[in-house]
């Protein structure tokens, strides 16, 4: 039944909107102290309101126990450092149970992941990929929300943004393989893509990496690499726009890729020795940051492999083609964190697949409430 503009306020404190949407009288539903009659049984008023009032008795504990948390919170309380340390000492215990759900129509994308750490915490992210959303307005590609849950009793521990989660996760996520991978003192950082994940990703890897000095930023368009670069220079980052992708890519120690193209972008041929690859973007199997030559090229680790092996196309294709196999992926974060052998000359290229999973959402999420505290 849809939400009915005649629906009756009845004051309710500023949380009630979290509360579920709840069927009673006459089909009408309540979210919080706010009532919806079903249209033509206005009649039904007076039961609504009496229910109202008994459900307004558990209020205080739900509110009590349940914490909301905005970007605006996570801005102002959290570091990358942090955030960074709280993933890494996680990848030291066992993987959560996860469960993913993805529908699609036409460009756009839902998916729901949830994970579970049985006696601590579980929790869901719920989120939209309208790609088209940058150049038809103001919205962002990404938007979402998460809810996470204590372990013990099921009961809700926190609401929180949940495109500021992705954004902080998935920045943390790169940072800390790049924090094991790059070497100690890279100088130039490539950002391929400027879309909204783009500055998080340079802000987290001049955290694990401070020696960086330069910042290049190439997108298909050139004014939002140029609207991005001014932001990163606002902030005290030397960042430049260029347009010829190869060029930069052949000067950069540090290469962050976060598109959604359908074809690789990033040729193997242009990597220099000692360089670091992160592909974040391909979330898909007919995604492509990077070509085959750069995958056989490096050695190549994942952020999990139960999210990435087959999912992605940035391992399915190179994997099929015979570039790379199953075996050469040398790792994920949970054998990194455990002593797996990463970078072993400065000579070598690295490439590092940031495919998320709800298993990182649930880890962030509870580092946030945590860190926040």
């Amino acid at each position: 039944m849809p939400l009915t503009p005649n629906a009756l306020d009845l004051r309710a404190p500023a949380v009630h909107y979290f509360c579920p949407l709840t069927p009673f009288v006459g089909g009408a539903v309540y979210v919080g102290d706010i009532v919806f009659p079903d249209p033509g049984r206005e009649d039904d008023l007076p039961k609504a309101r009496d229910r109202t009032a008994r459900v307004k008795k558990c209020g205080p504990a739900f509110e009590a126990n349940m914490r909301m948390i905005s970007a605006d919170d996570m801005q102002k309380g959290l570091t990358f450092d942090a955030l960074i340390d709280a993933l890494d000492e996680a990848h030291r215990e066992p993987m959560p149970e996860m469960g993913d759900t993805l529908l699609s129509a036409g460009n756009a994308d839902y998916l729901v992941r949830s994970a579970w750490m049985p006696g601590r915490m579980l929790g869901s992210k719920m989120v939209t990929v309208f790609p088209d959303n940058p150049t038809n307005g103001s919205l962002p590609s990404v938007q979402g929300v998460y809810a996470l849950f204590d372990g013990i009793d099921g009961s809700a521990t926190a609401i929180i943004d949940g495109t500021a989660l992705t954004y902080w996760k998935t920045a943390a996520d790169s940072a800390l393989g790049a924090r094991y991978l790059a070497r100690s003192e890279p100088e130039t950082l490539l950002m391929v893509g400027a879309g909204a994940l783009a500055p998080w990703l340079v802000r987290a890897h001049l955290s694990v990496r401070p020696s960086l000095s330069r910042v290049l930023i190439w997108n298909r368009s050139a004014d939002r690499a140029s609207s991005l670069a001014r932001t990163l220079n606002d902030e005290g980052i030397p960042a430049r726009q260029t347009g010829d992708l190869e060029s930069a890519a052949r000067s950069a120690d540090l290469i962050t890729c976060a598109t959604l193209s359908r074809s690789p972008l990033i040729r193997g041929t242009w990597l220099q020795p000692g360089s670091h690859l992160d592909l974040v973007g391909s979330y898909l199997p007919e995604m492509r940051d990077a070509d085959d030559e750069a995958m056989a090229r490096a050695r190549v680790f994942v952020d999990c492999r139960a999210t990435t092996l087959e999912l992605v196309g940035d391992l399915i294709e190179p994997i099929c083609s015979g570039a790379i196999t199953t075996d050469g992926i040398l790792g994920d974060l949970y054998d990194l964190a455990q002593g797996c052998p990463a970078r072993t000359t400065q000579s070598q290229i690295t490439v590092y697949k940031n495919a998320g999973g709800a298993h990182l959402d649930l880890i962030t999420a509870q580092a946030v409430v945590q860190l926040l505290d």
